[in-house]
This record gives structure tokens, sequence and C-alpha cells, in this order.
């Protein structure tokens, strides 16, 4: 079979086009192609397939890749040709059928049936586009020039098949021997007319009159007007929030089902959670911390209904747990020591109970065959991080070093650790049954779940055990200083070794997403810049103000030296401590501090060997507390102006952040100040771009084209140039919270959503729009005025006519999703209202460890039939054009 490829392309000099025929997974040497005139690119490859898989590539003359395509093209042959004639075009990520086609449009589609094209000998050209068409009423059709097109009459035009998911084709003979010019249409099925045509130049094919040859136009980017592309709106909130007569004092994964009931009245498409997975460390409140899970994979015990699972309560327990559960029901926040103890109470009681059937139930046995990557070194985990006492498997007694060899006896019936470990198992199976059961229902209904990836893993976590290197376990990951964290934040998470991933072309990821879409049809990033770099701390740091950008382009001493600033190790990179700063800091309490430093006799101090990082200091007064002096301490150890690493045998340096607030700079002469301010900046702003844009180039793609969910990235913070031309290219969508706007002005306006945007009020991070209504009079009054538009004082409580006019702000724009918590959807109905307001609040990222705790004070089944509260959600869905 002869394949005659053709590509318009615009090369440099130099410059030339490969092709790249994807085979078995594998990659085939590259095909050379060759430019003839007008742009055109051509080569011709022998293939004996009936399916084919391909991309294009742009290198230079020395053979580098300059440029290459991320999603390849994929075509089916026809049987009754033998040879074909392909007019491609360059195929974007950004191109809506590449990232609209995905799980979200099949949920939409559920009812879908793939549709066949017949090719007779006689065709001469197939028309093929690639358009996810979400309404569907609608069809696409083409029209063209010539009398085999329809002569440009809409009541001629050809109808197209949808032979796959976004797929479009159809099979014609023209004959006529002119020049083809066309376009594609949208045509509504019930009026049975065309309603639209695509925007921009018309498309073009060339005649064919070779007869055994079929010309297939491969066409890209269908080119929707915006309000023909998917809008959709949704709710945010926690799992775990989540209220029902059912519950045990938690949301469960069973109430999903009830909140999807809720969406579905309510024309809402999207329900986003928080992380679902396992995170528990000891049993504590602190376990509520959703992005510290101890498995990536594993899911968390507490989302389980003791209700719905495979066997029954005995007997004997049931009166205790109707009386636990109403009294946990009663709760206004979680309690999650007791929620959790009492679960696992009669998890324990019911395995025990049933052990024999559980054993012998084939169902069970193919869950654990087919997750036994990670459900067994998971299992053995819990078992010994249970028999330990701790989570941090550098304290075990025994398999402190992960081997395999080793933990596959857990799983036999002749180990002691058979019965403990076949529970944690059975928990995961039970778990991923009742998921999956609220996640088939939640499609049934045409709505979509999006999940949160978060970006770090736990430091006493299973893949820390049993893979540390891939990851970073010297350092600790966080995020620099910003408007709620002055201090940043450390998250303790372990940072990644990039490079070790690489080398196997990132499957850890791969696999991970692999997972994730078991369950999920979108998935929200947390922290995508980790994908560009990180902010790095040295476990010697406990605050996040001690860190810098990984990777980075740092300062050398040959650069200091370069513009003669007169760089003392000391001076710099330790704390700068003399009388003055000593006052400041302490006052009265300057005596205790003398007793944590060395005088140095030269009007300046330093903290002894004992005391001189934080987290010395941090342990010390674990063990001696003295309330005073030692977060004073601790904020002394970070008065310094260039932070330490080593890279390559040669120690570089990074200026602090805002070092220009430091003591220490407050005591540099003024031209040291402006040289190293100038060497600040530009750290800072100038100089890691391009470092950045190529790392997150090089794994985000091969990441993302491992997944079909709709990705979308929060990217809140200290955001680089680089990161929205990454997200762009990639057709990541990006979150926009109004009171967290990246530009420097005071508030994001939502109507500036450009379409790749999910716009929202509030954020699980961030206090709910009741809360920041109270929190700076001066900033809302700005609001109320400004953004709202509205005239006078502004009221001391934001009423729910206000609320209404926010939400519908965020409904009314360009933005493909518009996703809100729970709170600001109730807070648009005076008797919905949590009458108290304080118990809103999911998290406080200035305080660390929050307890996670909040649950909605209705339960789901009164929300359901609050009629004309849903009544008016739905009108607003539907008039804002996101139905």
């Amino acid at each position: 079979m002869k394949l005659y490829f053709n590509l318009g392309y615009n090369a440099k000099a130099g410059e030339a086009l490969q092709l790249l025929i994807h085979e078995d997974g594998a990659l085939s040497k590259a095909h050379k192609m060759f430019y003839t005139e007008n742009g055109l690119w051509k080569c011709e490859v022998d293939y004996f397939s009936k399916s084919i898989s391909y991309i294009y590539r742009l290198v230079d003359e020395k053979e580098n890749v300059v440029r290459e395509e991320f999603v390849p093209h994929k075509l089916n042959f026809p049987h009754n040709y033998k040879e074909f004639s392909i007019f491609d075009e360059w195929n974007n990520k950004n191109f809506p059928e590449n990232y609209l086609n995905n799980k979200i449009l099949y949920n939409k589609q559920n009812q879908f049936r793939p549709e066949k094209i017949s090719v007779l000998k006689k065709h001469t050209h197939l028309f093929r586009i690639e358009a996810p068409v979400y309404n569907p009423n609608w069809k696409l059709v083409l029209f063209g020039n010539v009398p085999s097109l329809g002569s440009w009459d809409y009541e001629k035009a050809i109808h197209l098949s949808q032979t796959d998911f976004g797929v479009w084709e159809t099979s014609v003979e023209i004959p006529e021997n002119e020049f083809i010019q066309f376009k594609y249409c949208l045509y509504d099925i019930n009026e049975g007319r065309v309603i639209d045509v695509e925007t921009g130049e018309n498309r073009f094919a060339l005649p064919n009159h070779a007869k055994d040859v079929l010309q297939i136009v491969a066409n890209h980017y269908f080119r929707f007007k915006l309000y023909q592309m998917y809008h959709d709106a949704g709710v945010a909130v926690p799992v775990f929030s989540l209220r029902s007569e059912s519950g045990f004092g938690v949301g469960e994964f069973a109430d999903l089902k009830k909140l999807a009931d809720w969406n579905k009245e309510t024309n809402l498409g999207i329900i986003q959670i928080l992380p679902i997975n396992d995170t528990t460390a000891n049993y504590s409140w602190t376990d509520s911390y959703p992005y510290a899970a101890v498995s990536v994979y594993a899911l968390h015990p507490q989302y389980i209904s003791l209700e719905n699972l495979d066997f029954k309560l005995p007997k004997d327990l049931v009166e205790e747990y109707e009386a636990e559960k109403a009294e946990l029901n009663s709760l206004e926040l979680i309690d999650y020591e007791k929620m959790i103890s009492g679960k696992w109470k009669y998890l324990k009681a019911v395995f025990t109970a049933e052990k024999e059937k559980i054993y012998k139930d084939r169902n069970f046995k193919k869950f654990i065959k087919d997750n036994e990557s990670w459900l067994i070194p998971y299992a053995a985990f819990c078992v010994l991080r249970d028999k330990y006492k701790t989570p941090n498997f550098n304290e075990w007694k025994t398999h402190k070093k992960y081997i395999a060899g080793k933990i596959s006896p857990f799983f036999t019936a002749k180990s002691k650790d058979y019965d403990a470990s076949m529970l944690h198992a059975w928990v995961q199976f039970q778990l991923h049954k009742q998921l999956k059961d609220a996640v088939d229902y939640t499609h049934s209904l045409g709505v979509s779940l999006k999940g949160d990836l978060p970006i770090g893993i736990y430091r006493h976590s299973v893949e820390a055990w049993t893979e540390p290197e891939l990851f970073g376990m010297d350092f600790q990951a966080g995020a620099p200083p910003d408007q709620f964290t002055e201090l940043g934040q450390n998250w303790e998470f372990p940072t990644y070794n990039w490079e070790a991933m690489k080398a196997d072309d990132y499957k850890w990821w791969k696999n991970r997403f692999k997972a994730l879409e078991q369950y999920f049809d979108a998935m929200r990033i947390d922290h995508i810049l980790g994908f560009f770099r990180i902010w790095r701390m040295p476990i010697s740091a406990t605050q996040g103000i001690l860190g810098y950008f990984y990777p980075s382009v740092p300062v050398s001493l040959d650069e200091f030296r370069a513009l003669h600033i007169p760089f003392n190790f000391d001076r710099y990179c330790k704390p700068f401590i003399n009388e003055q700063i000593l006052w400041d800091y302490f006052g009265e309490e300057k005596a205790n501090a003398l007793e944590f430093l060395n005088n140095n006799f030269d009007g300046t101090y330093s903290f002894k060997e004992e005391f001189d990082t934080q987290r010395k200091l941090a342990d010390y007064f674990k063990k001696n507390p003295v309330d005073l002096i030692e977060d004073k301490l601790i904020a002394l150890c970070a008065n310094v102006l260039f932070l330490t690493e080593e890279k390559n045998g040669e120690t570089v340096y990074h200026p602090r952040f805002n070092v220009y607030n430091t003591d220490s700079y407050k005591y540099l002469s003024d031209w040291e100040k402006k040289s190293i301010y100038d060497l600040y900046h530009d750290y800072f702003f100038r100089r890691q771009d391009h470092l950045w844009y190529e790392k997150a180039m090089e794994k985000l793609p091969v990441i993302l084209n491992a997944t079909k969910m709709l990705i979308c990235g929060e990217d809140l913070g200290m955001v680089p140039d680089c990161v929205p031309v990454v997200m762009d290219e990639l057709a990541i969508v990006a979150l926009k919270v109004q009171r967290m706007p990246s530009d420097n002005i005071p508030f994001y306006n939502p109507k500036n959503a450009s379409y790749l945007n999910v716009v929202t009020a509030s954020s699980h991070d961030s206090s709910t729009l009741r809360q920041w209504w109270k929190e700076d009079p001066a900033l809302t009054q700005k609001y109320f005025n400004q953004q709202l538009i509205q005239y006078g004082k502004s009221p001391e409580e934001m009423d729910a006519h206000l609320a209404e006019i926010i939400m519908k702000q965020h409904l009314y724009n360009d933005a493909m999703l518009a996703v809100f918590p729970i709170q600001e959807f109730l807070a648009t109905d005076t008797e919905l209202t949590n009458p108290k307001m304080e118990n809103e609040r999911i998290n406080n990222p200035a305080v660390f460890p929050h307890y996670w705790r909040y649950r909605m004070h209705l339960n789901l089944e009164d929300l359901k039939n609050q009629t004309n509260f849903n009544q008016k959600i739905a009108n607003w869905i539907k008039d804002s054009g996101r139905l």
C-alpha cells in the first residue's frame, strides 16, 4: 500500500520536515520529507496496515528537533484502495479537537454510537475533520464551490458521519477538474438546516483524476465561534464535606450520587472535589490534610460507606453503629478521630466475620492481581505503619528499606501479617467498587467529575519508601511568600528527581494519571508551576522564606566579581546580627536570646553551631518550650542575603526572597544595596524564563498525552512569563480567582477571561465570599464600587443579592468553566445560608497543620428538594449558555 503524504508548512532556511510513524508503541525511523513549492512538503511511504498513527517534526541542519507535534494524526484506510494521497495540516495541541475530545465529551454523549461511512471505488475524496461537538442536536456538513459539493448552496450540503468521538468523515466523487474550495458548517438536526458556517478563509483541495488513488483531506481545527464551543458550570466541594442521612459524620463516595442528582436539577455539569487518596499517617486529626497522601493510588478509608459493603454489619453491632452514626452526623464539623476509629472498628468486625467468603471472592482476587504493583506495597506499608506506630519507615525495626521479595510474603497465607494485609487490600477493593459505582451513576446523568492532583508526595509515603530514587529526599518543597503567607509555605514534601523520571519516559506520572482516569473526567493539577520549577528548601529550614527556585540559573562567585560586589560568605550567607537587631527582635528578652549566640567581639553575633539552623532551633524548643523567643530566633535565622546550593562540586548562590526587606540588607552601603537589588531583580524576573519553559515542555507534553482527561492547572502565585505561554501551547485550562489576580490589579474581572480559563469567586484555600467581605472593609468598599459597580457605602454583611451578582459575573463570560464552592451557591439564598459563617472555611494556608473539617450544614437530600432555589440556579446556567 502506497501512502503519499503532503503537508503545508513554512520552514526557515536550513530546516526540514520529517514524518514519524508509530508502530506498536515505538517510533519507526524518520521519513525525510521533500520541499516542492509554495510551502508544500511531500514524502512517499510503503505501509501495510489499515490504520496508522504518526506525527510530523521540524529539524535543523544537524537534525536537532526544533518543533514536534504532541498529538499524533490517526487515519483508517478503506479496504478497496491501495494508494492514498494524504493532505495534512500541522496538528497543534491547543486545537479544540485535541483538548475538547476528552472524557467530558464522552459523558455528554453517553448515548453515542459510531457511524460507518461507505467509501465507493468511484469516490475521489475522503473529507475528514476532528471537531468535538457538545450539542447533541448538531452535526457537521460541508459545502463548496463545485457542483459536487453543492455550489455553496446550504440545501445541497454534504452530510458527514461521526465515525468516532469528535471525528467526522464523508467520501464523495468530485469529477470537476478545478481547484476545490469548501467550508464546514454546523447543521441542526431538529431544525433540519445549516445554522452556522465556520469562520475564516475557505479551505481547499486539489482535483483528483487518478482512478486508483483516494485523496484524504485530513483537516484540523474546525473554526468554532465561541458560543458553539463547550461551556460548563460546576460545584466544588470536598467529598468529606458532603452531608447526608446515610453518612457517618463525614462525606462518602456514595454521597456523590446524591450530589450528582442535585447537579442534574440545577444544570451543573461538573463536580469538582479535593484529593481522595489515603492520608492515614497516625490516625489523628492531622491526617485530615488531603494533600499529604501515604499513597498516590490508595483511596482514603474515610470515604467508605459501611452500609454499602459487600457484607452487612454483625447484628450485635448494629445498635452501637446506629448510635455512633447519629452522634457523628449531628456534629457541625467533622470529628476526624472519632469518625476514622469508628469506621475501622466496624470494617475490622465485618472482615473478621466474613473472612472465609472474602478470601474466596473471585472479584477480590482479580482486584489484587490487577493492582498488585501498588496494592501489595501499600498493604504492607499499612501493616508496618500500624505495627511500629509511625509512617516514618526510617524508624521501623524491620523493612526500613523496601525490598519487593521481602514484602511479597505479606500476601501468603502462612504469614502472620496475612490477615492484616488482606484487610487493607479488601478495604481498597470496597472503596474502588463504591467510587466506581458513584462515577458510573454520575456519568449516566451526563455529569462529569473533576479531581485534584497534588503536586507533591508525602515524605513518609509508600512511594518514598519503594522508589526513593525518584525523589529529592534531602529537600523540601513549598511556595514562596505571597499575599496570604508572608513567610512562604513549607509543605515538607520531598522534591522530584526529574532526571530519574525522564530516564524511563515519566512512567511514574503516566501510571498515576492512568489510575486517576478510572474515576475522573477532568483534573486540576495543584500548583502546576511545580512542573516548571519548584520552591525548594533544605531539610535544615522550617519556613518557606528560606527556599529558592529549582531548577534555576543561580549566581556564581564570578558574577559577584564581575558586578564588583564585595562577596563575603559569612556576611551574605549567614544571619547578620548586631546589637540593634538584637534589641529590635528581642527587646527585654535579649539576655535569653544571647544563650543561643556567640559574641564575635566586633559588634556582631552568630548562632552557636548547635542552634545555627531553623530545624535545630525547632527541635530544641519542642523539648524546651520558651514561647517568647522561639519564633523570633527562627525568624532571625532567615536574616540572610543569599542561600547556598552545591552544584557540580561548586557552591552557587540564590538571593533570599524579598532580600531588600531583610534587616541584613539595611546595614549594607547604598551602592551595595543597589547592586544586590539589580541582581535580585534579574534572578527572579529575567534570567530563569527560558530554562523553565524548556523544563516544562520537556515533561508536560509526555505526561498529558497519557490521558484523555481535560487538564486544568492551578497557576496562582508568583507566575513567570513562560507559564501562560506553555499553558496556552498545551491547552491547559488556567485558573482565575477574582481575589487573586496575577497582574498588579486589585481584582480580576471575569469578563476578561479567555476561553481556556476556569473562573471562580473563591477556592478551598481562601475564605468564603461572606468571610472575605468582613476581613478588610476598605478593600470590600473598593470591590463594591469598582468591581460590582454598586453606589454608596458597602453593607457590613454580604447579602444574598450581592452574592447573586458575583455569581452571575462569573457565569456570563467566555471562560470554558465557571466552578463555585458549594458555600457560594448557598450564600445566594437567605434561607439556605449557613448561620455559622465561621464554620465554612475549608483551609487557611497560613496555618500549618490545619484541621480540614468543613461540613455542609444541609443534607444533600434536603438540598435536592429546594425546588425554587434549584430552578433559579438551573435558569442561570441555561441563560448564560453553560448548558
